[in-house]
């Protein structure tokens, strides 16, 4: 059985607890990090030095980094399913993942913060402006990628859909004005109805 650390409010968590759910693998979860703390704990540095969530174990292996996790998950049990062994189909979904990591969390985390966690220093209404308007032209890029498909990385379901659908879950649920994206709703909808969604998509968001 796999071991996954972390507390289930954490964005990147939510990635490695619906990848493996995806998969069809049974997990352990135990809570760490934010108000849970042990981080610096030396039993979780000897996993991760970064003192960082997620952590992934798998007998004996263990992996830090979110997307480290999902892309080991699907090769390692959901090849043909949502790994592509194709490496142009798996660099199309390669992409997205490294364009949510990259471009759209850290577009949207200050309005977060500020919104739902009233992180000190974020809370400021021009940084949290700033932030919201950075994050709906990604999104715009999102809506118009998803115009003419089913999911990001063509017509079925892969692990880019996992990495994206928790930011996506996130920026649909703020209590933020946002434009309205048919497209992004219809996935997004669809995607989070899946069952190994429900447990890493919490309501409300935190």
């Amino acid at each position: 059985m796999l071991t996954i650390w972390g507390r289930i409010s954490s964005i990147n968590v939510q990635k490695a607890v619906w990848a493996a759910g995806e998969v069809g693998q049974s997990f352990e979860r135990i809570d760490c990090g934010g108000t849970f703390g042990g981080l610096r704990e030396p039993v979780f540095l000897a996993k991760n030095p970064n003192a960082q969530i997620p952590v992934l174990e798998d007998g004996e292996v263990c992996i830090w980094e979110s997307n480290s996790i999902v892309r080991y998950l699907a090769a390692r049990y959901g090849s043909g399913w949502i790994w592509e062994e194709d490496p142009a189909l798996r660099a199309d979904a390669d992409r997205w993942m490294d364009w949510m990591q990259s471009e759209l969390q850290p577009a949207m985390t200050p309005a977060f913060w500020g919104l739902v966690r009233k992180v000190a220093g974020f809370t400021d209404p021009d940084a949290i402006a700033a932030s919201a308007a950075k994050a709906e032209k990604l999104m715009d890029i999102l809506e118009n990628h998803l115009a003419g498909r089913t999911f990001l990385a063509g017509e079925r379901f892969g692990m880019a859909d996992i990495t994206v659908g928790c930011g996506a879950h996130r920026w649909l649920n703020m209590p933020i004005e946002r434009a309205e994206r048919p497209h992004v709703r219809r996935w997004y909808e669809a995607i989070a109805a899946r069952p190994a969604a429900k447990p890493a998509l919490p309501l409300p968001v935190a």
